[in-house]
């Protein structure tokens, strides 16, 4: 115990002494903290659309008005040339085109029918299918209010009605912030733990301070500890930081007990932390250590429920995601944020986060060459 809380005085010394990795563990987390739940948003607004109307009817006015008003579509030109409105297209000005053709009312009107023409710039595939889906159910909604126009109701409607309510549970107006930021500050944690980690072993590597420790009678798993243990703790202060700062200036409260997310984050960050040393005892240099913790961290990220549903991903991806320490992390935040899970609740994500602890850190002290 004595050798380790020597390593451990070591550790905590080197860490404060460089002002560069004071502010890459306390700084940095913060600024993106702050930053990327603003741009991280699930609903498209904004789209540029550009209407062609052939009928400049009372009916086509009438829907034109009627997509302008829903907040979802900028206008960015009303003309009655189709070439002059797939330029806007062509050229990254409009993302949807409309096409309205003549006598669009009358035959609404006489024939019950009419139809419409839409073009979609699909270059963002997201924009567009979001956007295209928007239009499509405000002419949903048009034709829906036409319809009722024409129906000269009797005293019993005869036409059956469905009315619809829905209720949004545990996020009920659907803020995508507190949707986006429990996963944002579980990517921060892990890259500042798995990133330093990483470095840590390679750094006394290449200074030549792994040569004086290798001689020294201290076991393996002793030196792994007094390297995880430091950036163990530091990765609870920036959990913490992260929370203090969603609750000021997103105004999340967590629904469960935070001590919940303290406990599943203590056995995580083992996991996370052992990665990082054993990212550090193949690397020979930083370099190599950074760019393999990089490699992996955009990985683990992309594929970790963060950004896009996890059901939607094709099968293989979704047997990847049972293997990603991140996954377990992001839904355990967002259940106890969002839904007031318990530890009975995430109890399957402790026994994953203790096994990827276990074999990491156990392959970690393995593949560590000492020479006693």
């Amino acid at each position: 115990m004595r050798i380790l809380r020597i390593l451990l005085e070591k550790e905590f010394r080197q860490i404060f002494r460089n002002p560069a990795i004071l502010r890459i563990i306390f700084m940095m987390p913060a600024v993106q903290l702050l930053i990327l739940p603003l741009a991280a948003d699930y609903e498209i607004k904004n789209v540029n659309i550009c209407v062609v109307d052939f009928d400049h009817s009372t009916y086509s006015t009438r829907l034109v008005n009627k997509i302008k008003a829903s907040g979802y579509f900028n206008l960015v030109d009303y003309t009655e040339s189709y070439d002059k409105a797939l330029d806007y297209v062509e050229h990254d000005q409009a993302d949807l085109l409309l096409q309205i053709p003549p006598l669009f009312e009358r035959q609404l009107i006489k024939e019950d029918n009419a139809s419409l023409f839409m073009v979609l710039n699909a270059i963002n595939g997201v924009k567009a299918n979001l956007g295209g889906a928007y239009l499509r159910s405000i002419i949903n909604d048009f034709n829906s209010d036409v319809r009722l126009e024409w129906i000269q109701l009797p005293r019993l409607n005869p036409q059956p009605m469905i009315q619809v309510s829905s209720i949004n549970w545990f996020n009920p107006q659907m803020n995508y912030q507190i949707f986006m930021v429990p996963g944002i500050l579980v990517i921060l944690v892990t890259m500042v733990g798995s990133f330093l980690a990483a470095l840590n072993i390679v750094k006394e590597k290449e200074v030549g301070t792994i040569e004086q420790i290798n001689v020294t009678p201290i076991h393996k798993y002793v030196f792994i500890l007094g390297k995880l243990i430091p950036f163990w703790i530091l990765g609870l202060v920036i959990l913490t930081i992260g929370l203090i700062l969603s609750r000021i200036f997103y105004g999340i409260n967590p629904v469960g007990n935070v001590l919940t997310i303290y406990v599943f984050a203590a056995i995580y960050l083992m996991g996370i932390l052992g990665l990082g040393l054993l990212v550090s005892t193949y690397s020979q240099t930083q370099q190599q250590a950074m760019l393999i913790s990089f490699f992996l961290m955009m990985i683990f990220i992309l594929l970790g429920g963060l950004y896009t549903s996890i059901d939607s991903m094709p099968m293989w991806a979704q047997i990847f995601t049972k293997f990603n320490p991140v996954t377990y992390f992001i839904d355990v935040m967002r259940m106890v944020v969002l839904k007031g899970s318990s530890l009975y609740d995430i109890r399957f994500h402790l026994l994953a986060a203790a096994a990827f602890g276990v074999v990491l850190n156990s392959w970690a002290v393995i593949n560590y060459k000492k020479r006693n």
